[in-house]
């Protein structure tokens, strides 16, 4: 039994979640353990290619998919979004962030792409999950747990224009939204939908052959069940044959993709390597640097605390900017996903970690079962 087995085991069953996967890459060496089951009565054994809901592991995909839009010459950082998302070409910002809906001001300037990609267009979650304003935000539903309530693009799009923005651009880190507009404009700027620019600009060039927005049947034997904490234990949140079964009407940029460890790792290794691929070019080294630099000024860090725990925001992700816990490296770039799951790299070192539960997050912190994974995997 390796550390890595031993520490997972300890991490599993119980009031825990019923298994886990996870890969420790560094030093040009891959350790790959799969501890537990896929489900709470233990039928079927967890394995390396189980798949699992990533959630906010979506993010980062989503930023690497508009900047090959970048890339291609069909928007530009600092282009208005308006050009392509009309329901917000005129928003309005409340007067102060507690203030009521209807009581707004004018947006100072339009909001940019680069606005979306960095988590400061207006649009997203604060500290305060009780101001009136983002009350209205969490009433227009975004992505898991629940994928197939989720009103169609266009819909959806309308619904979010009439809600007012918490700050004025470019002014406050606010956390998700800004990924579930990202994936919309990425759909109609490439005039694609979602899952289907995902799949023919990343999953297959990186044969990420198990990550899309839905499970096809003939894998659902491998799509582990999803559990939350409640009163009596675990309870089932979403069975194999639930919510990821079939695509949904809106495919989340912020979290709605499904994926397995070494999918994700293609992904990251893709990012190590300045954007190549096999010899294949899907980014720039440009690209990739932006998507992996703080982008945020400290008061922007420390708003935004309650998501970020001291780090930065690049594209898509978080980036270590302060050593504050061992595994905290400056330029460490990933993210964690409601649904228990976790994925980190580092270009400095080429080191990467992910971790895939299936036990929903009881809060934005990190729970101690990634804290512990984050200290083995720096030891």
């Amino acid at each position: 039994m390796t550390g890595l087995s031993s520490f997972l085991k300890a991490h599993t069953g119980g009031d825990q979640a019923p298994g886990a996967v996870a890969l420790v890459a560094s030093d040009g060496r891959v350790e790959v353990e799969a501890v537990g089951s896929a489900d709470v009565r233990g039928a079927s054994p967890m394995a390396r290619d189980s798949i699992f809901r990533v959630a906010s592991l979506t993010k980062p995909v989503t930023a690497a998919a508009v900047m090959m839009l970048v890339e291609d010459g069909r928007i530009a950082l600092d282009d208005e979004v308006r050009t392509w998302l009309p329901e917000l070409a005129a928003p309005v910002v409340v007067r102060v962030p507690d203030a009521q809906a209807d009581d707004v001001v004018p947006a100072a300037r339009a909001i940019t792409v680069e606005d979306l990609l960095t988590f400061r267009a207006g649009y997203g979650f604060p500290a305060d999950f009780t101001l009136p304003v983002v009350k209205l935000l969490t009433a227009l539903k975004q992505g898991p747990p629940a994928p197939q309530a989720v009103a169609e693009p266009d819909a959806w799009m309308a619904e979010l224009g009439r809600i007012p923005l918490l700050h004025q651009p470019g002014e406050g880190w606010l956390y998700n939204t800004g990924s579930d507009i990202l994936g919309v404009l990425v759909a109609r700027v490439s005039g694609r939908s979602l899952p289907e620019f995902f799949a023919e600009r990343l999953f297959e060039p990186l044969g990420m052959t198990d990550t899309g927005f839905a499970v096809p049947a003939a894998d659902l034997g491998r799509f582990t069940s999803y559990y939350r904490r409640g009163p009596a234990g675990l309870e089932t949140a979403d069975t194999p044959d639930g919510q990821w079964s079939s695509l949904p009407a809106f495919p989340s940029g912020a979290g709605g993709l499904v994926s397995t460890a070494d999918d994700w790792y293609a992904f990251a290794r893709m990012l190590l390597a300045e954007g190549t691929a096999d010899g294949r070019r899907l980014l720039s080294p440009g690209s990739v640097r932006r998507m992996t630099t703080d982008h945020l000024s400290p008061p922007q860090r420390q708003a935004g605390a309650l998501f970020l725990e001291g780090q930065g925001w690049g594209y898509g992700g978080s980036v270590d900017v302060e050593r504050t816990e061992p595994w905290n490296v400056p330029g460490r770039y990933g993210w964690i996903g409601g649904t228990g799951t976790a994925a980190h790299l580092v270009p400095s070192t080429g080191a990467v970690t992910i971790l895939l539960t299936q036990l929903e997050l009881t809060g934005p912190a990190s729970p101690d079962v990634m804290r512990g994974f984050w200290a083995y995997a720096a030891r």
